[in-house]
Order: structure tokens, then C-alpha cells, then sequence
């Protein structure tokens, strides 16, 4: 497949659609193929001007629930409720074992699936794009087909290239997740507001370029408010797969969520993963893990980009890694997964008492807690006690806020 787009585009305005939708012109092919392995994959298309999202601004907190990161990605999926008319057979099968993925504990797809929920919903976009890494890669930041794509999502080197991906001797941005991600959101976020929030639209001009979208829709006479993505003529019937693949996983995701067996498994810690700038007297990702308290074999798997060396050239770079630092260790216990950071010290069953009810009808949030675990212990739904607060689905707890465990109606 050759994705469409130029230069030319970044000069359409987002509050401008629907003059763009009738004056755009077609943008330059770009020359490179995707040439993936599996001709139904796709490769990221051409540039987004704008600034860069700056994944860092996301807030930190050591450890969290696998429960909280599904159901963040459940409330923010633009179609809550699968339809089974739009879905196909064909590729619920094909990506059946996607649910098995995130329940295997030894595995780092779902603190990674994590880490992409959490971009996606800082930037205000439907979190089935969270389910591109799947189809492209398969969650795996160090992919690489034999004829050029690579990493999480699998971009081309000229694609790499336009959105700012950093590639030189020694380092291959394309396997940086925090690199690609950030680059991947940004222009997921461009194109979602280019095609008037529906996020159908957004994944077909991101597999096929926005330009191949926008006269696509001329030609039916339709405009980002009535299209219908099915419909739309002359396009590949790659790009049509594109969007029933990704409404396939979100529906087997919602189906899962059913058995209480699945639902349980997820229901496990894991670290939750931020950039960390990556220190200029820090000559291996070893040295740094070991200073960190990480474990190394786990921030080489999350950075291939960096696993075989670290080459500068004057550049900042940038690692994947969890966000606790300094006395954290890794849990080594049977059973526990290898990307599994450990609690820190356990305090006196005094403090503990003082610090979990700071006052009557309240939670004093610790290190570690999240809004799974803490709505768990109270016996509370995790929504309900995220209203109770006045807080986003999206929030991430701080050690110190204190939390309201019971109604403005209770009279406390």
C-alpha cells in the first residue's frame, strides 16, 4: 500500500473542515511502501505539523490495577456498545486471543496497552486507537517486518522521519514507544478533529491518507457530519478492513469483559510505565536500571530502540520504563511477573490506620492505591466513588488526596 499525503496538508485547518472538505487538493504519493509482511497491515502516513503531545505531563503514580486500565479504556471507547452488524466474523476471529494477551501475568502487553490508554485519553481521543498496536505490531515495541516497517506502530522510515522520529546510526526511533507513540497520537489527534470526531474516518485516513479520504468524500457528497465510512468509493479494501478490525477488537474486548474468570485476571498490579529523560552520563540501559532499581531485562524489552547500546549524538533521549524509582525492586517471588515493581516498605499498622481514614467518610490515598483497588476495599463502584469526587475516569491518584467514600446526601 502507498499512503497518500504531502506537505501541503498540515495547512488545513482543523476548525476549517468543512471548507477543507471542499477545496483540498491531493497531496504528493509519498514514494516508500509500507511493505509489511501481512499486506492487510498498514504503516503510519505522511507528517502532522503542531506541537508535539508531551507525554511527560502525564501524572505519575507508582503501581495500578489491570481493572483500572481496562475499564479507562472502556469509558473512553467512542462506541461504547459493540455492533454486531459492523463486526466481522472473519477478524474477531483472527484476534480472538487478544483478551488472553492481556490476562497472561508474565507478559508486559498490558502495562504497555496501558501506557497508550493513558496518551490517548490525556489528548481527549477515543481509546480504540489504543487497539492499532494490536493490529500492527501486536503490542510489540520491537516489530520489525523484513521489508521496513517497524515498532509499536509500525512506521516506514520516511514516515518515521516526517513526524519527527529520530533515526541515525545507532538509534531507531521507530522502536522508542515513548518516540512513536507520541508521534502516532499527535496525528491521530490532527486527524480525528479533521474528520469531525468519528473516529471511523480518522483510521481510514490514517491507513490511507487523509487526502485519499477527503476526495472520497467529495465524490460521494458527503462531509465529515454525514459520512458513512462503509460507503465511501474507491478505496482499498485494505482500508475498509482497517476500521472492521479495530470495531472487531473493541466488540471481543466488550464480550470478554462478561466473564468474570477474564475480569479476575486482570485484576493484578502491574507498574504503570512513563518517559523518564534518560541521563547524559548513563552509557547503558543496565547502568541506568540498576541505579533506578528497575529491572533490566523488562526496560530492554519496553526500549529496543536502546537495548543494544546508546547513541546520543547530542540528542536527548528518552526511556520506557516504571514510573517508581530509586529504593523500588523488583518483585522476584513465584508467580509474580517479572514487570511487577514492588510495594514500598510496609508502614505500622498505626500509620496505616491513620493514613486510610484521615477523617469519617474519607480515604487518604497511599502510594500504590488506585481507584480499582480503593472502590474494592470500600466496597464501592469504581464510577460511583470517581463521582462521589468530582473526578474524570482518566484521573490518576496522587498519594494525599483525600477521597469522599460516602454521597453528598449522607449528611457527612
Amino acid at each position: 500500500m502507498k499512503p497518500r499525503g504531502g506537505g501541503a496538508w498540515s495547512l488545513l485547518c482543523v476548525l476549517a473542515i468543512a471548507g477543507a472538505l471542499q477545496a483540498a487538493e491531493p497531496g504528493d504519493e509519498q514514494a516508500a511502501n509500507s511493505g509489511a509482511a501481512d499486506p492487510s497491515n498498514s504503516t503510519l502516513p505522511v507528517a502532522v505539523s503542531g506541537l508535539p503531545l508531551e507525554l511527560e505531563s502525564l501524572p505519575l503514580s507508582n503501581q495500578r490495577n489491570g481493572r483500572e486500565i481496562y475499564e479507562s479504556f472502556r469509558a473512553g471507547l467512542a462506541d461504547p456498545t459493540c455492533d454486531a452488524s459492523a463486526t466481522s466474523a472473519r477478524w474477531k476471529k483472527h484476534f480472538g486471543h487478544a483478551p488472553g494477551q492481556l490476562a497472561r501475568p508474565n507478559d508486559d502487553l498490558l502495562p504497555l496497552f496501558g501506557y497508550v490508554v493513558d496518551a490517548l485519553r490525556q489528548a481527549d481521543l477515543p481509546t480504540e486507537f489504543a487497539l492499532i498496536p494490536f493490529v500492527e505490531s501486536g503490542y510489540k515495541p520491537g516489530a520489525r517486518s523484513a521489508s521496513g516497517p517497524a515498532g509499536l506502530w509500525q512506521f516506514i522510515g520516511v514516515t518515521a522521519r516526517n513526524h519527527g522520529v529520530a533515526m541515525r546510526a545507532g538509534y531507531d526511533g521507530r522502536l522508542s514507544p515513548v518516540d512513536s507513540t507520541q508521534a502516532a497520537v499527535r496525528y491521530l489527534k490532527t486527524l480525528h478533529g479533521m474528520f469531525g470526531g468519528d473516529w471511523r474516518l480518522a483510521v481510514m485516513g490514517y491507513n490511507a491518507g487523509e487526502y485519499r479520504i477527503l476526495q472520497s468524500m467529495r465524490r460521494a457528497g458527503m462531509n465529515a457530519q454525514n459520512a458513512k465510512p462503509a460507503q465511501l468509493p474507491g478505496l482499498s479494501g485494505i482500508t475498509y478492513a482497517y476500521v472492521e478490525k479495530l470495531h472487531a477488537l473493541a466488540c471481543i474486548f466488550q464480550q470478554a469483559d462478561d466473564r468474570e474468570e477474564w475480569m479476575r485476571t486482570l485484576d493484578r498490579n502491574v507498574p504503570r510505565l512513563a518517559p523518564q529523560a534518560l541521563p547524559g552520563d548513563v552509557a547503558s540501559l543496565d547502568e541506568w536500571a540498576g541505579r533506578q532499581g528497575h529491572d533490566s531485562s523488562l526496560l530492554k524489552r519496553l526500549n529496543p530502540a536502546l537495548a543494544g547500546g546508546i547513541s546520543r549524538s547530542g540528542k536527548p533521549l528518552r526511556v520506557l520504563a516504571p514510573s517508581s524509582a530509586g529504593a523500588a525492586t523488583v518483585a522476584r517471588q513465584a508467580g509474580d511477573s517479572p514487570a511487577l515493581v514492588a510495594p514500598p516498605p510496609a508502614k505500622s499498622r498505626k500509620a496505616m490506620v491513620a493514613s486510610t481514614t484521615a477523617a469519617a467518610g474519607s480515604h487518604t490515598v497511599k502510594r500504590g492505591e488506585s481507584v480499582w483497588t480503593i472502590a474494592r476495599r470500600y466496597g464501592l463502584p469504581p464510577q460511583e466513588l470517581l463521582a462521589r469526587n468530582g473526578l474524570a475516569t482518566s484521573t490518576v491518584l496522587q498519594p494525599g488526596m483525600v477521597l469522599k467514600l460516602e454521597g453528598d446526601d449522607s449528611g457527612k
